[in-house]
């Protein structure tokens, strides 16, 4: 008999704060967390702000902190959402000898996470100092004298994606599956739903999920310029992000760490953990189109909600809420809207949608379980976060955001949704629990 999988534990460090309850009540006064970039020299770049997370110090969370004294940002971010984490769900971190009750040899970890930022500085100064400029071409043992010179091994091993799932082993023990993921913007809501899988089919008892990205640097602002993707409206960075708006022009670029405590139903009532929520469902799908553009009539999407939806056993007329994907591009909008109207449809008009990413930013790797989690906060206050932004709605998306100011909902089933570069679609269901 398949295993229920519940949520024990939630922990986020995002540019809107550094844990669930700040993020949270942040998004229902309509607080946001962009601002002119910090963490290098945007003045020369199309978009000159962001959503960074300030002022996180990993030692005022962690006991062994110079365990992690290498770890990059996602890294950092992400042990703090998991120690805040571990310790909603009970389960002790920076210890040999547990008494918690959770044998560490079924507890994994599946996280979502992004490539960690090269070192700049040595990295460019390598290229810079190896061009021949006179014949026009790379002289590479010139690279790597420099390169060996200024780089250091630890930095650049960190830059690997699989990293922060490494460190979180080192924090909390887990010695059961490990799995990384990285489908781009759709990364920790896969790694959350295929947890979720592992956990029902008895693969694990507890199962640590979720999502670590940073993209804050040159290369990764420059890729997204290249692309378009991002806002220019560099003289209001705050409302740049304006999902579903007529004035939209770009996502804004943010970073961070989340993580749930996934536990079959049974592990969570013998250790006699709090339940938060419950996941019954989860869809999966590939565009298989374009890398950089969503199917035009979101076959994928709407296979993904169908799937999540026909897991769960639920139809359109039990969604309660659908946390979109919303990521304030002209396409991605357009197009979520769309496969929202094709899964679900005349019902579509009936389920508000909300886009978090209006406030949060675009967390990348890490946004899928940051919603999620907001959608467990929704359950919990039985209130929908509002699409911030939204003073000029496109006259072509025309389904019921819940613009500007929260709302007071019946909410006890609840969707999920993440799309991806790549035609990646991750889709959860959600319910309020009941035994």
């Amino acid at each position: 008999m398949a295993e229920r999988v519940v949520i024990t534990g939630m922990g986020l460090v995002s540019p809107m704060g550094h844990d669930v309850e700040t993020v949270w009540q942040g998004l229902l006064t309509g607080k946001n967390g962009m601002n002119e970039t910090t963490l290098f020299d945007a003045s020369t770049f199309p978009t000159k702000f962001g959503a960074e997370v300030k002022d996180f110090d990993l030692a005022k969370v962690l006991k062994k902190p110079e365990l992690h004294k290498d770890a990059l940002r996602g890294s950092a971010f992400v042990l703090g959402a998991c120690a805040e984490a571990c310790k909603q769900a009970g389960i002790e971190t920076e210890t040999d000898a547990a008494s918690d009750g959770v044998d560490r040899e079924n507890m994994g970890i599946y996280l979502g996470a992004g490539e960690g930022a090269i070192d700049s500085g040595p990295f460019f100064k390598a290229i810079a100092d190896a061009w021949n400029d006179e014949g026009r071409e790379m002289d590479w043992e010139k690279w790597a004298q420099t390169a060996f010179g200024g780089m250091t091994a630890m930095r650049e091993l960190e830059q690997e994606p699989n990293m922060p799932a490494g460190h979180l082993a080192v924090l909390t023990g887990a010695r059961g599956p490990v799995r990384s993921c990285l489908t781009a913007c759709a990364a920790s809501t896969q790694a959350v739903g295929e947890a979720a899988v592992m956990v029902r089919s008895g693969q694990a008892d507890i199962m640590i999920a979720g999502g670590a990205h940073s993209m804050i640097h040159p290369l990764g602002v420059s890729g997204f310029s290249r692309l378009t993707a991002l806002s220019t409206r560099n003289d209001s960075p705050e409302t740049a992000s304006r999902p579903f708006s007529a004035s939209r022009d770009g996502f804004v670029l943010g970073e961070g760490g989340a993580i749930v405590i996934l536990e079959s139903l049974s592990s969570a009532k013998k250790r006699g953990a709090k339940i938060l929520a419950e996941i019954t469902g989860f869809g999966s799908s590939a565009d298989a189109f374009r890398v950089t553009d969503m199917h035009d009539e979101a076959r994928g999407a709407v296979q993904a909600l169908k799937a999540a939806m026909a897991d769960a056993g639920v139809g359109p007329e039990d969604i309660d809420y659908i946390c979109t994907h919303g990521t304030s591009t002209s396409e991605n909008d357009a197009v979520e809207t769309k496969a929202v109207k094709k899964a679900f449809g005349e019902q579509a008009y009936n389920v508000p949608l909300s886009s978090p990413k209006s406030m949060m930013g675009h967390l990348i790797g890490a946004t899928g379980c940051a919603e999620l989690i907001v959608c467990v906060q929704a359950m919990r206050d039985q209130t929908i976060p509002p699409t911030a932004n939204l003073n000029d709605p496109d006259p072509e998306l025309d389904l019921d955001y819940v613009p500007n100011e929260p709302r007071k909902a019946k909410l006890e089933t609840v969707i999920n949704e993440s799309f991806g570069f790549g035609g990646q679609n991750n889709v959860i269901v959600l319910k309020k629990f009941a035994e």
